[in-house]
């Protein structure tokens, strides 16, 4: 399992207030979520964003509220992976739970720039950017986290 695609980059404390600004929670429409994600923070992000575009971040990203939202948001945007110094635990795990795959390294977090393109082998961890030419090691995901993720959440797993 691979993806590939343009950074998105953010610094710390990126909260779930700025991935999904709280007036937007009356909506359980991820394409509506997606429309918004971000906005607080990059206005542009939406216009800019492709599918497969990977989302960089630093230290404690996903921190404040646990709404689901912010990672739907995400996921629904395009984002194909978001790589961070650290997540937010609750976020960590809601990210898994909606099939978002999320990787800390950070290496990766700090070196990574805004428009780097970017391929990512999750199977074993390994980050590489083809913008410099450089390779960062994150931990691979367990055989039961990649089975969530590819199986598109907890929920649609445990179906299977």
């Amino acid at each position: 399992m691979k993806a590939f695609g343009k950074v998105h980059k953010y610094g710390d404390n990126v909260d779930t207030d700025v991935i999904i600004p709280a007036r937007y929670l009356n909506t359980t429409d991820h394409k509506e979520l997606a429309a918004h994600c971000m906005e607080d923070i990059d206005p542009d992000f939406v216009k800019n964003v492709n599918e497969g575009d990977i989302m960089v971040a630093n230290m404690n990203f996903g921190c404040g509220s646990s709404r689901e939202h912010a990672p739907i948001a995400i996921k629904a945007s395009g984002i194909s992976c978001v790589i961070a110094s650290t997540f937010a635990r609750i976020f960590y795990r809601n990210a898994i739970n909606i099939g978002l795959p999320i990787l800390e390294c950070d290496e990766a977090a700090k070196n990574i720039n805004a428009g780097d393109e970017v391929e990512i082998d999750f199977d074993t961890g390994v980050i590489t950017d083809k913008t410099t030419g450089k390779t960062y090691q994150a931990e691979p995901f367990p055989e039961f986290i990649k089975d969530i993720i590819n199986a598109g959440g907890l929920l649609k797993s445990l179906k299977k």
